[in-house]
């Protein structure tokens, strides 16, 4: 099985930045894309950025220009550099492995941005 544990978020002034972690462990499946997406309460889970298993970047929306994700598969963690963060960007931060025949999810980390 495999367990994903995110970590570093918490509360910022608007402005600010974050850098949030995402840890894989268990049974380590092959390497494959990851993803960090934001909920919001009542809200459905929204991609933020996504990493190929190469280590291609794409990112959604007002992430763009913002937003750094990168991976370091010796260490089987993912990251997510948050710039410039806006109250907007407030929410909770899933990280996500898609697997082969299922996809992973971790527990979320809170991101609250302030005005």
């Amino acid at each position: 099985q495999v367990q994903l544990v995110e970590s570093g978020g918490g509360l910022v002034q608007a402005g600010g930045s974050l850098k949030l972690s995402c840890v894989e462990s268990g049974r380590i499946a092959s390497i494959t894309a990851m993803a960090w997406y934001r909920q919001i309460p009542g809200k459905q889970r929204d991609l933020v950025a996504v990493i190929t298993s190469s280590g291609t970047p794409t990112y959604i929306g007002s992430a763009e220009g913002r937003f750094t994700i990168s991976r370091d598969d010796a260490k089987n963690t993912v990251y997510l550099q948050m710039n410039s963060l806006k109250p907007e960007d407030t929410g909770v931060y899933y990280c996500k492995k898609f697997g082969v025949t299922q996809d992973y999810w971790g527990q979320g980390t809170q991101v609250t941005v302030s005005s």
